[in-house]
């Protein structure tokens, strides 16, 4: 059986503010949060934030915002008037998260990408960082989730993030299986190969050669295979160890392909049942067939 992952397509917190330290990760907080179903805005001036959230042109997704010294009329008062004023306006679950990280990690940063913080002067970024952690104290103190990035991998961060907006454990990767030709190539998007050219080939089979892994022939001359069944339950085997990992590891998309000469026949079949297995047990797995409209068949 494969374990089916829970849907957390609904979020608790409708807009989601990010802010912290130069550094800490926001830009790629915001990606995260782009993976878990927010529309990300950064940097959006302070005077406009008002208008971005306006529930008039709420276009049904929850809202990330990227905030930080960087921000146009930044100040942490005008986040704070901000803040309150969202909190009045859309009646919501809004969250603040604040992205922090240890000194010696943002001068490690800096010192590897180049980059110059916001409040640095004349090369002193010791001291820029000491001047915007004591000037962004007050939002750490009113932040809802403070998130410390000097040792969270991306992964890590994603499924901190996900806790932060009331969506439990990260979502599970979106699945998409992909039939196709191995003389056509592999598909360059596939994360998982099996090559199913093993099992009986419906080709070589007059009435059979023409139809495809989606006929009810072909399906039940493939399955007739004494090969076919103990490969389909280790194969679903695998997969039940393998997804609930990959969902740990932060992963938004799993491309599986199945592949076999033609890319008409055993692949299609095998793609269609899996896809019917996978729904059956929870999960939701879009199937497709690169090859099938190929003129030979396999």
């Amino acid at each position: 059986m494969i374990a089916a992952e829970q849907d957390s397509s609904a979020a608790t917190a409708r807009i989601v503010v990010v802010t912290g330290m130069s550094g800490a990760g926001k830009t790629a907080a915001l990606k995260a949060l782009e993976d878990l179903g927010y529309e990300a805005v950064d940097n959006v001036p302070l005077s406009l934030v008002a208008e971005l959230v306006d529930p008039e042109r709420d276009s049904g997704r929850p809202l990330a915002i990227g905030i930080d010294i960087r921000t146009r009329d930044f100040t942490v008062a005008g986040v704070n008037a901000r803040l309150d004023a969202l909190v009045a306006l859309r009646r919501a679950p809004i969250r603040l998260v604040f992205l922090d990280c240890g000194d010696e990690i943002l001068r490690r940063r800096y010192s590897e990408t180049r980059h110059r913080h916001p409040l640095a002067e004349h090369g002193r970024l010791t001291e820029a960082i000491g001047r915007e952690r004591a000037l962004l104290a007050p939002l750490r103190e009113r932040a809802d989730e403070a998130i410390d990035t000097s040792t969270l991998t991306l992964a890590g961060l994603k499924r901190r993030l996900a806790g932060a907006c009331g969506l439990g454990d990260a979502p599970a990767p979106a699945i998409a299986l992909v039939s196709f030709a191995y003389r056509n190539g592999l598909p360059p998007e596939a994360d998982i190969v099996f090559d199913v050219r093993f099992l009986a080939n419906p080709h070589y089979e007059p009435d059979l050669a023409s139809l495809t892994g989606l006929d009810k022939a072909v399906a039940a001359f493939v399955e007739a295979d004494p090969a076919f069944a103990p490969f389909f339950e280790a194969l679903t085997a695998f997969l039940a160890v393998v997804l609930p990992r990959y969902r740990a590891e932060g992963k938004s998309y799993l491309t599986i392909a199945m592949g076999c000469t033609g890319g008409r026949h055993r692949s299609v079949f095998v793609v269609d049942r899996l896809a019917a297995r996978m729904a059956g047990e929870g999960h939701k797995a879009a199937a497709s067939h690169r090859d099938l409209a190929s003129e030979a068949a396999a």
